[in-house]
């Protein structure tokens, strides 16, 4: 399956981690829109049309589980939108919390790319 022309909304505040996500992804030829807090992924999602969110949970201004929520909290088709989260605490955190906030998945870092690649190829496969 190709991911050609599938919209992805990036969420992450490390420049470094965020230019990676981007290469990996136009690589597979995804259009990449980025943010790099909470209250922009927001106002992207609000603007523009995805098929996926990548969302990093520890974003300044709004936190990414908090912004997961607020996404979930919509009223139309476009809250369902597949959302993968990303953390390097993880371990911080129960599990439970990423799925109670409405992450569809989450991987933690340092990324498997492989494994975000067949992530982001399964939830995009039906759009």
């Amino acid at each position: 399956m190709t991911l050609e022309f599938k919209k992805v909304l990036v969420a992450e505040d490390s420049s470094v981690i965020q230019n990676l996500l981007k290469k990996i992804l136009l690589f597979e030829n995804c259009k990449i829109t980025s943010a790099k807090d909470g209250q922009s992924v927001l106002d992207k999602f609000e603007a523009e049309d995805f098929d996926l969110v990548i969302m990093d949970i520890n974003l300044p201004k709004l936190s990414g589980l908090e912004a997961t929520k607020r996404i979930r909290a919509g009223k139309t088709k476009k809250a369902q939108i597949p959302i993968i989260g990303i953390s390097g605490n993880a371990k911080n955190l129960p599990v439970s919390e990423f799925y109670e906030a409405g992450m569809n998945e989450y991987i933690q870092k340092p990324l498997d790319y492989d494994k975000l690649i067949e992530l982001v190829k399964k939830y995009t496969q039906n759009n």
